[in-house]
This record gives structure tokens, sequence and C-alpha cells, in this order.
């Protein structure tokens, strides 16, 4: 796991949207994007979309489209690596 990648999963213990994400890490919109694809490939963590109740299935297609439309959550698996590293 990335440092970045850290930073992210520290800010996803409650359900949080792009935006918010992007001005807590600090990171570019693109990179950030690119961090959340890497993430939910592996299953760290999970995405919401239109509310915070309706997981999206992660599809690479259409994801950097949605990213910042999205809402974002670790996965269990990603909070027990988060809390492991």
């Amino acid at each position: 796991m990335t440092d970045p990648e850290f930073d992210i999963l520290d800010e996803l213990y409650f359900v949080t949207p792009f935006a918010a994400l992007r001005q807590k890490t600090g990171l570019p919109a693109a990179e950030l994007t690119q961090h959340l694809r890497s993430l939910l490939e592996r299953g760290l963590i999970r995405s919401y979309w239109p509310d915070p109740d309706t997981e999206l299935a992660y599809e690479e297609s259409s994801f950097g489209a949605l990213s910042q439309d999205c809402l974002f959550l670790a996965s269990k698996e990603g909070l027990l690596q988060h809390n492991t590293r």
C-alpha cells in the first residue's frame, strides 16, 4: 500500500464524497481517481452513487466519468490492511 493510498483509507472510516476526500488528502483530482481505482480493484474500498445507500459496482470503463460524483467507504479488508500497517 502506497502512502497516498494509506492517507485515503485514513479518511474512509465513514462515507465520504470525492470532493471532501480531495480536500482532506490534498491530492489532485486525476491522482486521487487513480488511487481510488487501484483501491477499488483490490477490494479495499467501496463506491456509492447516487446516494450513500446505493453501492456502485466497479466498472473500469465508466469509473473515470463517475468518480467525482461518487462517495467512498473503506471495506472491511481495507480497514484491516490500514490498521495493520
